[in-house]
């Protein structure tokens, strides 16, 4: 299997050198003809053989309150982080927020496996280093497809390595870390079973995935109130699809 996957993403890499017809370029795309292949391997490879059915097991295994649960512990083991980056954005309140979250759900909430701080009007505030960037003035830079992972940008692939990788190692082992992450990753895939016709049904998939990517991004760096000048043409979109991709 490995090696199958392997010569098929050497195959859609060395595909790659075909050039982008003019009616599909898009100036916050320019590896489109990288991107293009590295998409077909992620959904017809390891979408289809890996992701697709851990996560449809585990739906079918996992009772929807333990999947709650599992949320909410990796939501409050993310919560110094998500401190971390609201501090850095000057959002004292997200800050204090954050803080208070993570400190009443470790303790009455049993590790974080219950959302107590919801109930307490501690409502969850999502802040990573992309976000943080994005306050600073560092623009989205290239959009990038990454194999196993998705859809990017060249801010959010650098903000991306110090949320799981840098700030978590601080407190978390090696182990854990990776635990944490393949946690959320089979959980935001379990999440977005019910959206896939969305995908399926689009007439090209490839552009809707990067056009509900860039919304997410300008919905996220604005706290859910984008300026209206800013928001893209096209459709309105889901929103659990937008909050889980």
């Amino acid at each position: 299997m490995l090696k199958k996957t392997f010569i098929t993403l050497v195959a859609l890499v060395l595909s790659a050198c075909a050039q982008v017809p003019p009616e599909k370029e898009d100036p916050r795309d320019p590896l489109q003809s990288l991107n293009r292949p590295l998409y077909d391997f992620n959904m017809d490879v390891l979408d289809a053989y890996i992701l697709r059915p851990v996560a449809v097991g585990y739906v079918e295994v996992t009772p929807a309150p333990v999947r709650r649960s599992v949320v909410n512990f990796t939501d409050n083991i993310s919560a110094p982080t998500d401190a971390i980056n609201a501090a850095l954005q000057g959002k004292a309140d997200h800050t204090g927020i954050s803080i208070a979250r993570f400190l009443v759900n470790t303790t009455v909430g049993i590790g974080g496996l219950f959302d107590v701080a919801s109930s307490l009007g501690l409502e969850y505030v999502d802040e990573d280093f992309g976000q943080t960037l994005g306050v600073w003035g560092v623009g989205d830079g290239a959009y990038v497809m990454i194999p196993g992972m998705g859809p990017s940008t060249a801010r959010n692939v650098a903000g991306d390595i110090v949320d799981n990788v840098v700030l978590p190692e601080i407190a978390l082992t090696t182990p854990q870390t990776i635990l944490v992450f393949a946690l959320k990753a089979v959980e935001a895939r379990a999440s977005l079973i019910p959206q896939e016709s969305l995908l399926n049904e689009s007439l090209d998939p490839y552009t809707f995935m990067k056009d509900i990517y860039y919304q997410r991004q300008l919905y996220e760096l604005h706290d859910g109130n984008p300026p209206l000048e800013e928001e893209p043409e096209a459709q309105d979109y889901d929103d659990d699809f937008l909050e889980n991709l």
